[in-house]
């Protein structure tokens, strides 16, 4: 289950849980092209709007990192800094908050069509539920969500450069790390309530079944959520944000009214796997990890006098090394995707068992992953080379294949007594 919280921005593989993982039981490999639990029909929905998908996102990525290419290893970024910058005033710290600002803008606008295309596309398979305005808005929304981020961070770093072009990444790099930290921590209090309006569960038999699901894991939450997506989509999801005193359940209203209460609870079953491996703190700290050896790197690849002289910059504390910095940054992250899904997956997988284990109804957990597969218009068995690309979950038959797989080991681990829904367990 995806757990972001922001408005959907399909992968450019078109589904919505993606690749398989190699985390089955031990000699037991699991065979999608045999799974019985999607008609032909289904599968071609899903195949079908991942190809119409794919151009689009796709697009847009390539598209993306073009231009950014282009401003960074060009002095046409140089000569877009200085201009912007001359129409401030032309100080140093003009040209860092324009240049930073104009980079955003332009790249924003050059994903505008690309995203209003995916938009008609998912539209016409009756996933959009949002008009244009309200879709316009929430891109208004993330541009000053971006600037308002992006801004601070640009002078910050060229306050560093100034006070040493040569060592600025060192003290960037623990700074990295910390930031990563703390947008991790504050991301459920200030930037999920941007794109969605969220109210408590009323009290019931399913909130009931929730909290006693948390509490028989051993998690502690603090509430449980109902987000407003139906505004915006019909997919389905629902995931656990937050830490310590901050963290709750989040349901999609969507799932509410289109899942059984059991299925609700083997969704909420997974995301406690995330919070019982500690998957968010984990991944919160290899990210601040990966933050500080980014900006490692771009401290060392920014020295590069070849690099510089294409750039038609002098040194990285110039201004005109901004689009230089954005280039390499993005150079980064696009090496580091395929890795970054790879790990995605196998904890993903890990979460499935965690469901399984945790509810011992492996017939349910099919349903669940039939029911999100086939709301959301899955491609529930897509390529491989897209699968390695850009699937951060396992796809939907291998999910499926491997809960059977766990079902008939064995020597699977023997659950406790499980509580049906509304029931507490003594």
């Amino acid at each position: 289950m995806d757990t972001s919280p922001a408005p959907e921005t399909p992968a450019p593989d078109g589904s919505h849980s993606p690749a398989p993982s190699s985390d089955s039981a031990p000699g037991l490999v699991p065979d999608p092209t045999a799974d019985p639990d999607f008609t032909a029909a289904e599968r071609a929905r899903g195949r079908a709007l991942r190809r119409a998908q794919l151009p689009w996102a796709l697009g847009g990525r390539l598209a993306g990192l073009a231009l950014t290419l282009l401003l960074g290893l060009t002095p046409a970024g140089a000569a877009l800094v200085t201009a912007v910058g001359g129409r401030l005033g032309g100080s140093r710290t003009a040209e860092v908050l324009a240049g930073a600002a104009a980079l955003v803008l332009l790249g924003q606008a050059l994903q505008l069509p690309f995203g209003a295309g995916a938009r008609t596309v998912r539209a016409r398979y009756g996933l959009v539920t949002q008009g244009w305005a309200g879709w316009a808005l929430d891109a208004v929304r993330g541009l000053a969500l971006t600037l308002v981020l992006v801004l601070p961070l640009a002078l910050g770093l060229f306050a560093l450069t100034a006070w040493s072009p040569q060592r600025w990444w060192l003290p960037a790099a623990g700074a990295a790390a910390l930031l990563t930290a703390a947008l991790s921590f504050l991301h459920p209090l200030l930037i999920e309530p941007v794109f969605n309006r969220f109210s408590p569960m009323p009290p019931g038999d399913l909130r009931t079944a929730l909290l006693a699901l948390a509490e028989r894991d051993g998690v502690r939450v603090r509430d449980v959520l109902v987000a407003d997506a139906s505004r915006r989509t019909t997919a389905l999801n629902a995931y656990v944000s937050g830490f310590g005193a901050t963290r709750r359940i989040v349901a999609y209203d969507t799932l509410l009214t289109t899942a059984t209460p059991r299925e609700v609870e083997l969704v909420v079953a997974h995301e406690l796997g995330h919070v019982k491996h500690r998957d968010v703190p984990v991944g919160t700290a290899l990210g601040a990890l990966g933050a500080a050896v980014a900006v490692a790197a771009l401290g060392l690849l920014s020295a590069w006098r070849p690099l510089l002289d294409a750039a038609g910059t002098t040194d990285a504390a110039d201004p005109r090394a901004l689009p230089l910095l954005a280039a390499l940054a993005a150079l980064l992250g696009v090496l580091s995707g395929p890795l970054q899904c790879a790990v995605s997956r196998r904890i993903e997988a890990r979460a499935d068992r965690h469901a399984l284990e945790l509810t011992d109804d492996a017939e349910q957990f099919v349903a669940m992953q039939r029911r999100l597969a086939v709301a959301n218009v899955s491609d529930v068995d897509p390529p491989r080379v897209l699968e390695l690309l850009f699937a951060t979950h396992p796809s939907a038959t291998s999910r499926i294949a491997a809960a059977r797989v766990w079902q008939a080991t064995p020597e699977r681990r023997a659950p406790e007594r499980r509580a049906t829904p509304g029931e507490s367990v003594v």
